[in-house]
């Protein structure tokens, strides 16, 4: 690593909702600007302002909020830098297309699209590998290469046009990634990319390469879809004369399919039943809503604790780490090459484990919001109490619910799986006399609970199963639920009794 000061940025376009994929780059970008002491800057690229989508800005901002992925540069905090939003930088990329011309490294191209394709259709009858604009097309194109100073200058007042990067023939360029190890291509396989478009705007290339030298980024740190870019902006530091602080790159993997086949898309998530955005989005022009991993239930910490062992580990067992802890472990020469497969169901282990290690007191606070939308009002020692007995139950906390509903409120009805698997002929006599050992009793906590329902066993030569089974389906009205002695101490001693009576009077075989 060289010993400039660290300063990284994530650059994504509004184009829609910010995948997986952006969120795990952004993170990567903000561990090791924290791991270094460095800065960490939020840059908008939208010079391709026909695949603009409103909203997809504040969806970026918002995104990174609630992952707390906190920025020190950005289009809301400002900074040296800015502006940090491309299209409001349009003037200086113009200024450094012109610069490269008078260099020698660009030029201006006046082509149109029939004549591009007719090029292209050229080149395929002529049996070419390659149909593009490079090298060997561009003396026979119309581009102020080929055109006199007068024609061009004609032309530059009276037609659309582009500036075009005049790649040079036959160099290799040869570059050290920090994940992807040497890289190196000949001059000679690249076209002369369009860095400057007709309608004013740059293209990525120059708008990425000029940003990051003026905002003076020592580590570009993205996806593994631009490393066939890499080329390019290698040559377009060198054609600026710029190599001497051109930055470190590192390209991260690919967020594979489940089945470790391809790249994840939003079909697999929509084909199998998980988010692949971090919010839920509204396209504003169709409608179709995508979801979130907000508001499918997950914690944020157990989101960002999943992103980031896609395609990166501490190098120990440990799977549970907070920010602080990945900060302190990140290490980005320890991102994987190959593909990060992702696993909807690992996602949700994670999420189970924060919510374990969650205070009941917290979480109580998360199911007093359910419950009020449902109508309920009870103390909050109450909620605590059974958000105590079932969180390590669930996933989600709108699992508690499905959950704990029998804390709530009294069996209407009983499952008539169970009634016929359990409540067997003369479970309403057993029941009846364990009510009575159950009114003897002064305490109605679970250890004075267990040594009655004990004796009671003993006394009667009964099996476990044929008690306490349907003691649960009358206290619940089903199978499920957390220990059913657990269940009475809660209800209570009064309620605990009413329900068995309830049971007995109308479960019927």
């Amino acid at each position: 690593m060289n010993n400039r000061e660290v300063r990284v940025r994530f650059a994504p376009s509004p184009t829609g909702p910010l995948h997986m994929g952006g969120v795990r780059t952004a993170l990567f970008n903000y561990l090791f600007a924290r791991k270094n002491h460095g800065k960490f800057i939020l840059r908008i690229e939208d010079t391709d302002q026909t695949r603009y989508v409103d909203g997809a800005e504040d969806y970026i901002l918002a995104s990174l909020k609630w992952c707390g992925i906190e920025l020190d540069e950005g289009i809301e905090e400002g900074g040296p830098y800015g502006p940090y939003r491309q299209s409001d930088r349009k003037e200086i990329y113009k200024e450094f297309a012109e610069r490269l011309i008078e260099a020698g490294h660009a030029y201006y191209a006046f082509d149109t699209p029939e004549d591009l394709e007719a090029m292209r259709e050229r080149l395929k009858e002529q049996k070419s590998s390659v149909q593009q604009y490079n090298a060997l097309t561009r003396s026979e194109m119309k581009n102020s290469l080929t055109l006199s100073e007068d024609e061009t200058n004609k032309l530059l007042e009276e037609s659309p046009f582009v500036v075009r990067f005049k790649m040079p023939e036959d160099q290799e360029v040869v570059v050290e990634d920090i994940v992807r190890g040497t890289v190196k291509v000949n001059t000679n396989q690249l076209d002369d990319k369009v860095l400057f478009k007709s309608d004013g705007m740059p293209t990525y290339h120059l708008a990425n390469v000029v940003d990051d030298h003026l905002m003076k980024i020592s580590h570009v740190i993205r996806g593994e879809e631009w490393l066939p870019s890499l080329p390019l902006h290698v040559m377009l530091y060198r054609a600026f004369g710029w190599e001497e602080t051109m930055p470190e790159f590192a390209h991260l993997p690919l967020l594979l399919k489940p089945s470790g086949k391809g790249k994840l898309s939003k079909r697999d998530g929509d084909a199998l039943g998980f988010p692949l955005f971090p919010l839920e989005w509204t396209d504003p022009k169709t409608g179709e809503v995508s979801r979130g991993y907000r508001e499918d239930g997950y914690f944020p910490e157990a989101f960002v604790n999943m992103l980031a062992l896609l395609g990166w580990n501490p190098g120990t067992e440990k799977e549970i780490l907070s920010m602080r802890d990945l900060i302190s472990s990140f290490d980005i020469e320890k991102v994987h090459k190959s593909g990060a497969k992702f696993d909807h169901e690992k996602a949700k282990w994670f999420n189970h484990k924060y919510l374990s290690s969650r205070s009941d007191e917290k979480l109580a606070r998360l199911y007093q919001e359910i419950l009020r939308d449902k109508g309920i009002k009870v103390e909050d020692s109450y909620a605590i109490s059974v958000v105590k007995l079932i969180k390590e139950r669930v996933t989600f906390v709108s699992e508690f619910w499905d959950q704990s509903y029998f804390f709530f409120q009294a069996p209407t009805e009983y499952d008539a799986k169970v009634v016929k698997k359990r409540w067997k002929e003369q479970t309403p006599e057993i029941l009846s006399e364990l009510k009575e050992q159950f009114e003897k009793l002064e305490n109605f906590d679970h250890t004075t609970l267990e040594k009655a329902v004990q004796d009671f066993l003993e006394g009667k030569e009964f099996g476990m199963g044929q008690v306490m089974n349907p003691l649960r389906l009358t206290l619940v009205g089903a199978g499920i639920g957390p220990g059913v002695l657990d269940i009475a101490e809660l209800l209570g001693k009064e309620e605990t009794l009413k329900r068995i009576q309830a049971g007995i009077d109308n479960i019927k075989k």
